[in-house]
C-alpha cells in the first residue's frame, strides 16, 4: 500500500513545474566522528533505520576481495549475548526485518520495526553493530556458502559475464576489478582472523553513517540512536581514491569459455562517470533513452523487432569512481555475432544523430514518474538516499532540485554529453559462451582478443 507521501509525491509529478523534495530532517556528528542523521514521518507506524560503513571494495586489502560482504554477513551470525539463531528469534518476535549488504564504497544494515517496540529493536541493532562475536563455527559455514555461490555463478553464465566483465574491464589494482566479489581465490585467503581485522577497520565511528526515518519522537528516539552511533571507536576514516577514468588504448576482447553454453551472453563497455559528475543528470537521460528503460533504443532493435533476445539494456555506473556504461544482452550461439553487430549500430546511429526533443520529453516524464515511487516513497527508501547523499559527498539539493534540472535539459546539452561519453572507439568488448562455435568470428570485433576458460579460478583477464 502507497503511503501518504508516496501519493502526494506521484500526484506532483502531474504538473510539469512540480519539484520533489526531501522532507525536514537533523543532522549531527557525534563524538567519534559518526555522522546521525534522523528524518520523523508519522503516516505509517514503522521506523527504518540503516547503518552505513563508508569503504566496501574501496576498502578491501590486496586479495581479499569479498571480506567485506563476508564481514557484513558474520555481524548477523552472532552478537553481544545472542546466538546468530537467538538473533533471528528475537527480530521474528518483534515483527522486524533485518537487511544488510555491501557495495563498491560501502556496507550496510537496515532494519524496519513498529514503532513501539523501538528501544527492543535498537537494542539487537546495537549489538550486531558494535558486539559481533564472529563465531569459528559460523565463519566455517558463510565460507562455505561463499565458496558454493561463487562455483555456482559460473554455471549461471548471465551471473558471471558482469564479474568477468569487471575483472576485464578496470585495471590491476583498480578497487572496482573485483567489485567486492569474492572468487575462489579470496574466499580461501579468507578466514575469522583476517574477518575481525576487516570489521574493526570497517567499524569506526568515522567511517559510519546512521539514519533513522520514520514514527518517532526525536527526544525519544535520539538519545537510543546516539548510544548506538557513538558506541563505535573513532578509528581511522576508511581510505578513500580520488576518481579516476578508466583509460582504454584499443579495443579488446575477451571471450570466457563455457563449452555447454547455449547461449552467448556479451557486455561492451566503454568509459563512463562518478556519482558527481557534471554530466550526470543528461547521460541519465540519455542512457534511459538508448538501454535504460523496456521501450529503449537497443531493446526494440534486438528484442521487439530483430527477435534475437529476450533482453538488451545498458548500464551507467554513477559510483564514487568512474566506471563503465555498457550495453548488456544474451542471444543463442548460432546468432552471437548478428546481435553484437546489431547493438554496435544501435549504438553508433545513437552516438551520431544523438536524440530528438521528443524523445527527451519522453525520457524526462518517465524519470520523473518513476522516481517518486522508487526512491523517496518509504522509510526505508528515505534512509537509503539521505545515506547515499552522505556517502557521495552530495546535498539535499541533488533531490530538492532534481526535477529542476531535469527540465533545465535542451536537446543540445544532452547531445553534447552523448558525443562526450557514447563511442564506438576502443570498446572492450566481454563475452560468456561456447568459444569453439564462436571464436573465429568475433575476433573481428577487437584486434587483442583473449580466451579463457570459465574453469580457471578467479574473474580476473589474463594480461593484454
Amino acid at each position: 500500500m502507497r503511503t501518504a507521501l508516496g501519493i502526494s509525491l506521484m500526484a506532483m509529478t502531474v504538473s510539469i513545474s512540480a519539484q520533489v523534495k526531501l522532507p525536514d530532517f537533523t543532522r549531527e556528528q557525534l563524538p567519534n566522528g559518526a555522522t546521525l542523521i534522523l528524518l520523523p514521518r508519522h503516516d505509517v507506524p514503522l521506523v527504518s533505520v540503516r547503518a552505513v560503513f563508508r569503504g566496501g571494495a574501496e576498502s578491501e586489502p590486496a586479495g581479499m576481495n569479498g571480506i567485506t560482504a563476508v564481514t557484513v554477513e558474520m555481524m548477523r551470525r552472532g552478537a553481544g549475548q545472542r546466538s546468530a539463531a537467538q538473533i533471528d528469534l528475537d527480530l521474528d518476535f518483534l515483527g522486524a526485518a533485518l537487511s544488510s549488504g555491501a557495495n563498491r564504497q560501502a556496507a550496510f544494515f537496515a532494519l524496519e520495526f513498529l514503532s513501539k517496540t523501538a528501544p527492543e529493536a535498537m537494542a539487537i541493532f546495537g549489538d550486531i553493530l558494535t558486539q559481533p562475536i564472529f563465531p569459528e563455527d559460523e565463519a566455517r559455514k558463510v565460507l562455505a556458502q561463499t565458496a558454493d555461490r561463487v562455483r555456482s555463478s559460473k554455471d549461471n553464465p548471465g551471473a558471471a559475464v558482469g564479474q568477468y566483465f569487471n575483472g576485464f574491464f578496470y585495471p590491476p589494482g583498480h578497487p572496482y576489478r573485483h567489485s567486492g566479489s569474492p572468487d575462489e581465490i579470496s574466499v580461501a585467503r579468507i578466514n575469522r582472523e583476517e574477518i575481525q581485522k576487516h570489521y574493526r577497520r570497517m567499524a569506526a565511528g568515522r567511517n559510519l553513517i546512521f539514519v533513522a526515518a520514520g514514527d518517532f519522537d526525536p527526544g525519544q528516539f535520539a538519545p537510543l540512536a546516539r548510544r548506538i552511533a557513538g558506541a563505535l571507536p573513532a578509528g581511522e576514516a576508511g581510505q578513500q581514491p580520488a576518481p579516476q577514468e578508466p583509460r582504454l588504448e584499443r579495443p579488446r576482447l575477451l571471450l570466457v569459455d563455457k563449452p555447454d553454453a547455449t547461449q552467448t551472453y556479451f557486455r561492451i563497455g566503454m568509459p563512463g562517470i562518478h556519482r558527481r559528475h557534471p554530466d550526470r543528470i543528461a547521460l541519465l537521460v540519455a542512457n534511459t533513452l538508448f538501454g535504460g528503460r523496456f521501450t529503449s533504443l537497443l531493446n526494440d532493435a534486438l528484442r521487439v523487432n530483430a527477435g534475437l533476445t529476450y533482453g538488451a539494456n545498458s548500464i551507467l555506473d554513477q559510483d564514487r569512481l568512474s566506471g563503465a556504461i555498457a550495453i548488456n544482452s544474451y542471444t543463442p550461439t548460432a546468432t552471437t555475432v548478428k546481435a553484437i553487430d546489431l547493438a554496435l549500430d544501435v549504438l553508433r546511429r545513437f552516438a551520431e544523430k544523438g536524440v530528438s526533443q521528443e524523445q527527451l520529453d519522453s525520457a524526462r516524464a518517465y524519470i520523473k514518474g518513476n522516481f517518486p515511487t522508487d526512491r523517496l516513497e518509504t522509510s526505508d527508501q528515505l534512509c537509503s538516499i539521505l545515506a547515499e547523499l552522505e556517502i557521495f559527498g552530495l546535498g539535499r539539493s541533488e533531490i530538492d532540485g532534481f526535477f529542476q534540472q531535469l527540465d533545465a535539459l535542451t536537446v543540445e546539452t544532452v547531445n553534447a554529453a552523448i558525443r562526450r561519453r557514447f563511442t564506438t572507439e576502443n570498446l572492450q568488448f566481454c563475452l560468456v559462451g561456447n568459444a569453439s562455435a564462436i571464436e573465429k568470428d568475433v575476433a573481428k570485433f577487437a584486434g587483442a582478443m583473449k580466451v579463457i576458460s570459465i574453469k580457471t579460478e578467479g574473474f580476473a583477464a589474463p594480461e593484454f
